[in-house]
């Protein structure tokens, strides 16, 4: 039995929510992101984009590519609630769905066929999805998850394709090899000054030069360039928290080395929110007294995931906890209100060196691990202070949705 696997992507998602709210916005160049001259563009409409503005530009270039743009800060809470309306949609009629970020899902419709047809059903999804949310969105459906993301990627806006079983390759070959997911720009740049642009030129390459030249990733490369994607559609749950802390094996009084902890244990939930393409709106801090008492403080802000504002924050939670001057057992620090969202999505108001920044610092923890490269002033901490925070790494609560 073939695997019907359906990609679903919202169009435009920022654009068409701040559209829905507004219809004056309809028709005209949009930019979602910050105002500021050094601020980033998070999303912009089509009609931006013709111009050549992407996201993660620089407003100031944006501006300068389409000057008749229009500029909107984000509503980071209007768009995970339109996120979790059309979440609800699949979740009412669909067998077994993943939400891979804010705007995307998967859905696993194999063996529908047998029954009344998966594309239909996907078809009409697409449809009621649209009518009761008023968002466009975009549907392409095939044997993997890799195909159906590109084809939607190809064939967007308001996509519905299908990717017949065995036409995985030919629909692949012409493209750009930085069509294909996780392809980055260091990879493809360095595809393309050994003369390989397309796929189809990829797929010609032999496994053994492809491992030579980029390790594991090779075979990663060799099985995307084939088509190849066995990765399953992972049953959908909303995490809610994600946390971290450390028993010492001494109580100690040490601010110093406190300090030093909470930065370690920022860093290291940070980059996990990264990873899992979320952001965070509330922070809380927990310290525990050699007489085992408890206590924490939290506080909301924006929607962040990025070290430096988490990091300003745990700081000043600790100063106003730590005020009994008592030996202390237990530090931790949870970051909760989670929403999908990438890096740059919460930076309306960053620069774009700021984002370059932290995508040159994820791409170095997620290759070499995460305590490759550390703030200087965590380089104190203990081994056994950060075996027992990569012991709760997975100490997540989980609701499903």
């Amino acid at each position: 039995m073939d695997r019907n696997i359906i990609h679903f992507d919202l169009d435009a998602f920022f654009v068409a929510v701040e559209r829905r709210k507004n219809k004056k916005l309809e028709g005209i160049p949009l930019i979602v992101g910050g105002s500021s001259r050094r601020g980033v563009v998070a999303a912009c409409s089509y009609e931006a984009r013709r111009f050549g503005v992407h996201s993660a530009m620089p407003m100031y270039l944006a501006l300068q590519l389409c000057p008749d743009a229009k500029v909107i800060s984000g509503d980071m809470e209007s768009y995970s609630e339109a996120s979790h309306q059309v979440t609800n949609i699949i979740a009412d009629a669909a067998p077994q769905f993943e939400k891979s970020s804010i705007d995307e899902f998967y859905v696993d419709a194999s063996g529908m066929d047998k029954y009344f047809g998966a594309f239909k059903w996907a078809v009409e999804l697409q449809k009621k999805i649209t009518k009761e949310s008023g968002l466009p969105i975009s549907m392409a459906m095939s044997v993997n998850k890799l195909v159906s993301k590109v084809a939607t990627g190809e064939f967007k806006p308001v996509a519905t394709k299908r990717i017949a079983a065995g036409d995985e390759q030919g629909f692949l070959s012409p493209l750009a090899v930085d069509k294909i997911p996780m392809i980055g720009k260091q990879t493809s740049s360095f595809l393309y000054d050994m003369g390989v642009r397309t796929v189809g030129t990829l797929r010609e390459m032999p496994l053994k030069f492809l491992t030579s030249a980029f390790g594991k990733n090779g075979i990663s490369l060799w099985n995307k360039a084939h088509g190849i994607d066995e990765s399953p559609v992972v049953s959908y749950s909303e995490q809610k928290s994600i946390s971290t802390e450390s028993t010492f094996e001494e109580d100690t009084i040490d601010v110093k080395r406190l300090k030093s902890i909470l930065i370690a244990m920022v860093e290291k939930v940070s980059f996990q929110l990264r990873e899992q393409k979320k952001l965070a709106s509330c922070i809380t801090v927990k310290i525990r007294y050699s007489n085992f008492d408890t206590e924490t403080k939290q506080v909301h802000i924006a929607y962040t995931s990025s070290d430096h504002v988490i990091l300003r924050v745990v700081q000043e939670l600790f100063d106003k906890l730590y005020n009994r001057r008592m030996l202390i057992r237990l530090v931790g620090v949870r970051l909760s209100n989670l929403v999908h969202g990438n890096h740059q999505i919460d930076l309306f108001n960053d620069t774009a060196e700021t984002i370059n920044l932290y995508e040159a610092i994820d791409t170095i923890k997620h290759k070499h691990g995460v305590e490759k490269l550390v703030r200087a002033t965590t380089i104190g901490v203990s081994r056994r202070v950060r075996m027992e925070m990569n012991m709760f790494k997975g100490k997540v609560s989980r609701a499903v949705a």
